[in-house]
């Protein structure tokens, strides 16, 4: 999928289709073509997807994590103009979701994560000492998924380019630890917006029990379960994906 991408001031995003604004934020090892086929769905039936790129390596390292990522994305929406938009977030992306809609709620009126962190999350950690082997990185990009022909040669390459890069190995880190940091544990039950859980029933980053607690301390929630996948549902399991995120808006009246 071609990207043709926006530029406005700071912020480079996706835009597409026209409708109820739904933000994408992608994962820390993620990028706007793991939700391809999301953004062709959704555009398809009404709504306008908007993928922002978020400062990953770019913001300061004291800066980098959760709490900014947030509030760059409040700035995104105000500077946008956008308003009673659905987050739609996976992995780091869901935590930068919850987070923001923790905060500023006013202008999120439904909230979709996916393989979530926030509660828990197994990353990478301890195996970074081992960057510089391929086929180690290699296994590790392919326990992302239930099915590890996914982690194609480019999804690899990419992994090991990211943790081969000083800069970036660093500001990873970073966010691995701020993730822990904001655990939103106690946050949860005081959040009342609409939440959609789309779950690999196979995740090993974060797995399914994590799933079962943000159901548990949301109280606006939905679980849902995908079979047969892992960690980033939206490019495994794309059809099944899209199924169960349509019929939720459909049903919230989105």
């Amino acid at each position: 999928m071609n990207h043709n991408l926006k530029k406005n001031g700071n912020f480079t995003y996706l835009e597409e289709g026209e409708g109820t604004p739904i933000i994408i934020l992608h994962g820390l090892m993620g990028g706007l073509s793991n939700f391809d086929s999301v953004t062709q769905f959704l555009t398809e039936n009404g709504y306008k997807v908007v993928i922002p790129e978020l400062p990953v390596y770019s913001m300061p390292l004291v800066k980098t994590g959760v709490k900014s990522f947030a509030k760059y994305l409040q700035e995104f929406i105000t500077t946008l103009g956008y308003r009673d938009v659905i987050l739609l977030g996976n992995s780091m992306g869901g935590h930068v979701g919850l987070y923001h809609t923790k905060h500023y709620p006013e202008n999120t009126k439904g909230l979709v994560i996916t393989g979530s962190s926030g509660l828990y999350e197994n990353a990478m950690g301890e195996s970074y000492p081992k960057r510089g082997d391929y086929e180690y990185i290699k296994k590790k990009a392919q326990a992302v998924f239930y099915d590890p022909t996914i982690a194609t040669k480019e999804i690899v390459d990419e992994v090991y380019d990211t943790v081969n890069d000083r800069n970036k190995l660093i500001k990873t880190l970073a966010i691995a630890k701020s993730a822990i940091r904001h655990n939103m544990a106690q946050d949860l039950p005081d959040m009342h917006t609409p939440t959609c859980i789309i779950w690999g029933k196979q995740d090993s980053v974060t797995p399914p029990e994590v799933a079962v607690d943000f159901e548990k301390l949301l109280p606006d929630s939905e679980l849902f379960w995908i079979d047969k996948c892992g960690h980033a549902a939206m490019m495994e399991q794309p059809e099944e994906f899209n199924k169960i995120l349509l019929s939720w808006l459909k049903k919230r009246d989105f």
